[in-house]
Formats: structure tokens, sequence, C-alpha cells
């Protein structure tokens, strides 16, 4: 049985040990030499190991140990919720600067649009009256205007609110798990 405080301690970089090649895609830093680095042990309680890198229970009480898996895996749910967070955060960084694009390709959209009205109005002015060619713009507009939001409508009713398989895996739930 190894020791699983084998005398390292912080700031001490003469008694820290390299990474075992057993432990070698276990999360160390890349620096863990800069670190310092305890040898392996099971959660933070230092569950001592054994040569062959399975945990040393023997004399340990069952209680002791599942405080400890309890732990070990309360640990390990923060350290997902963590990293979901921030995965998340910059995920949601990328998405900002997205739509702040889009937000600026929608304004630029609009005024070529915008000019392009106008052109189209002083073109059709050569032809006919300036008030009927602005009318006739303004009537081309209202037309696409029209259709736009008759399409949308048309989504908007395809929509449910409901969420149809979250209610039904909820009911699949056992009674023994709902909240009382």
């Amino acid at each position: 049985m190894t020791n699983p405080y084998s005398g390292a301690h912080v700031g001490d970089t003469q008694s820290i040990p390299t990474v075992p090649p057993e432990h070698a895609n276990y999360a160390v830093p890349p620096d863990y030499q800069s670190q310092a680095y305890a040898p392996p042990h099971s959660g933070d309680m230092g569950t001592p190991m054994t040569d062959d890198g399975r945990p040393d229970v023997d004399g340990t009480s069952v209680g002791a140990l599942i405080g400890e898996v309890t732990k070990d895996l309360s640990t390990l749910m923060r350290q997902e919720l963590e990293l979901a967070k921030a995965e998340l955060k910059v995920e949601a960084k990328k998405a900002g600067q997205g739509a702040g694009m889009f937000g600026a390709a929608g304004f630029a959209g609009y005024m070529v649009l915008l000019f392009l009205s106008f052109a189209l109005w002083w073109a059709l002015e050569n032809v006919m009256d300036a008030g009927l060619a602005a009318l006739i713009v303004a009537v081309l507009w209202g037309v696409i205007g029209a259709v736009a939001y008759s399409m949308g409508r048309k989504k908007f009713r395809e929509v449910n609110p409901k969420p149809e398989r979250t209610v039904e895996t909820l009911q699949q739930v056992p009674p023994a798990l709902k909240p009382h």
C-alpha cells in the first residue's frame, strides 16, 4: 500500500511526483509540475490506494465509503455544472456577436431597400407624374408587407407552446420520485 500523502506539500517542488502512466487520462492540469500534486487517491477524503491503483478499503467502514462516494458524486455534479456554465458562457458570447452581425446586416439591408425604392421612384418619375410614381412604390411595398405578414402569422399558428414530449416523460415518472 502506498501513502496517499507521500510528503507532497504546497510549495515543495522537490517532492512533486510525476503522473503515473495508468493515470495519464485523468484530468490533471497541463502545468501540474508547477503546482503541488498529491499522488493518486480516491476523492477528497484521501482513501489510500494499493500498488495496482485500486482503493485500499480494508478496515474502512461501509458508512465512510458511502459518505465518500456521496461526496465524490456531489463534487462531480458541481464540476459538471461549472463546466457547462463555462461552455455556455463562451457559446453565448459567440451567439451575441453573431446576433450583432445579423443586426448590422439587417440595417444595411434596410438602407439598400430604402435607396432602391428612391431609385425606382425617380426612374418612374421620368415616365409619369412624381406623385403617381411614389404611390406605385408604396403599393409595391404594401403588397410585400402583406405577404410577409400572412406568412409570419401562418408560422406562428404552427407553434405549440406546450412541451408535449416533456409532459409525456413527466407522466412516466414513478410516484415515488415526484415531490410531495
